[in-house]
């Protein structure tokens, strides 16, 4: 069940009610699977009381083989096929900016509002606050919900992080860069 809400905001009430137990049950599960590095429980951004936020937690497998294996993928013909190819690619390319970023110690949150603008990876690091979108497409571009992140969250810069070879800006402080190329120094906080 829990490979239905990968890469989505989990409702415990929900999946308590599948199970016939409380949802105070399924948060101890969690935190036992979050514990054991099985998930990642996100947890949302918000300071601003005066927008509509989303304040329940996202929930990923930190391993991709793991959530593939649930989601009966075998191969990579059935994953490009899969309805949830854009989350796998987002769950995969989070934990991969998180194990580069492990060196600053910072908590990772995702921010998201009720109007639909939203950003995958959001931390603060020297005073500053910065973010990640991660895509599953060719050439990714310049959307609204990067737009007012940038603005409502007052980002010092957004990576929109995706599988493709070339690097590029979309605005000032917005760049788009392949997962490959993504190493320790890409996130340069001074």
């Amino acid at each position: 069940m829990l490979g239905h809400y990968h890469g989505q905001v989990i409702n415990y009430a929900e999946i308590g009610r599948s199970f016939g137990i409380s949802d105070m049950s399924i948060r101890k599960y969690m935190d036992i699977l979050a514990g054991t590095f099985m998930v990642r429980v996100l947890e949302p951004w918000y300071v601003n009381v005066g927008k509509r936020l989303i304040k329940r937690p996202k929930i990923y497998f930190r391993d991709s083989g793991i959530f593939h294996s649930m989601m009966f993928i075998e191969n990579l013909h059935q994953l490009q096929a899969h309805n949830k190819l854009g989350a796998s690619w987002e769950g995969f390319a989070l934990e991969s900016v998180c194990r580069k970023m492990e060196r600053y110690n910072n908590p990772v949150y995702f921010w998201s509002t009720h109007r639909g603008a939203e950003v995958d990876l959001f931390w603060q690091c020297a005073g500053k606050n910065w973010a990640c979108e991660f895509k599953y497409m060719d050439a990714p571009r310049l959307t609204r919900s990067m737009q007012f992140a940038l603005n409502d969250l007052e980002l010092e810069n957004l990576w929109v992080i995706y599988p493709g070879k070339d690097q590029y800006v979309l605005s000032g402080k917005i760049s788009v860069i392949p997962l490959a190329e993504v190493t320790e120094q890409t996130f340069n906080f001074s």
